[in-house]
């Protein structure tokens, strides 16, 4: 390829008909690696997300996620989102560097529709799964300089033999390290809280209402103790980021569906404030 190839989006463009790796991330390398996430000099007050819970369920997965981001001491962003749908059926959920993470999960995004477009077929669960890897290995250098991303993936398995185990997590280290887990997993700064909960409230067979009781009620327990998760907050009308991945697509859980289950759970602490 040419040096004196166009930069920015026109690069991409005189590119995009080129033959070459159904790898997005490698194609935009190529034609033009200014607009993939880059190095920040500064990062001492980068906004982080922080806890991030994901759980199988009968007829799935379901992940979820604060929504407080840290700077710091201080609250940065009461509202982020940190839970997207990554195609129609996987769920991808960020703890780390807020900025970073988003730009790695909207390329990721891209990643594998690119990825279904020149091939004509989609990703194995496993391939998204080795796909997410590998970007997050690419970002080692910034997150030895404290811009680490940790992402938490989940999907449901269309290939999986038997349906009731189709919903199957994945998480990471900064090193792009691939590590499948069973039944549930949390990541982030209130990840310890939220585990501990997950251990308590989880069991087979769950149903959707179940898991997502279970998921919310373990970052409620995280956000108890851990100063950089943000609980519900009934005031402003904030509540957890819920999605759900099963047979059907990927589906983010109403705002009403959410209130009804995060008011139940204030209801039960009310009644046994040291529980």
């Amino acid at each position: 390829m040419s040096n004196d190839r166009p930069a920015g989006v026109d690069g991409i463009l005189r590119y995009a008909t080129a033959p070459g790796s159904s790898s997005f991330t490698e194609f935009v390398r190529s034609a033009s690696p200014e607009l993939l996430p880059r190095r920040l000099a500064e990062h001492a007050s980068v906004p982080h997300g922080t806890t991030i819970v994901a759980a199988t369920y009968a007829d799935g997965v379901v992940m979820g996620g604060d929504r407080r981001a840290t700077a710091g001491n201080l609250i940065a962003q009461r509202d982020i989102e940190k839970v997207f749908a990554a195609d129609d059926y996987t769920l991808v959920g960020i703890a780390g560097a807020a900025g970073v993470a988003i730009e790695i999960v909207r390329l990721y995004q891209v990643e594998l529709e690119h990825y279904e477009k020149i091939e004509g077929t989609q990703l194995t669960l496993d391939g998204k799964a080795n796909r997410l890897a590998t970007m997050v290995r690419g970002n080692l250098a910034e997150a030895l300089q404290g811009l680490a991303v940790v992402p938490l993936f989940a999907g449901f398995d269309l290939d999986a033999p038997d349906p009731a185990a189709a919903g199957r997590i994945f998480s990471y280290d900064i090193a792009g390290g691939r590590y499948p887990e069973q039944y549930y997993h949390s990541v982030g700064s209130g990840s310890l809280f939220a585990r501990g909960a997950l251990k308590k409230l989880w069991r087979p067979g769950l149903d959707r209402a179940g898991a997502i009781r279970v998921a919310v009620e373990s970052l409620y327990d995280a956000a108890d103790d851990d100063s950089a998760t943000g609980g519900p907050d009934i005031t402003r009308g904030i509540y957890p980021v819920v999605m759900t991945a099963t047979a059907g697509g990927a589906e983010r859980v109403e705002q009403d569906e959410l209130e009804a289950v995060v008011r139940a759970i204030l209801a039960d602490r009310e009644a046994r404030p040291g529980a």
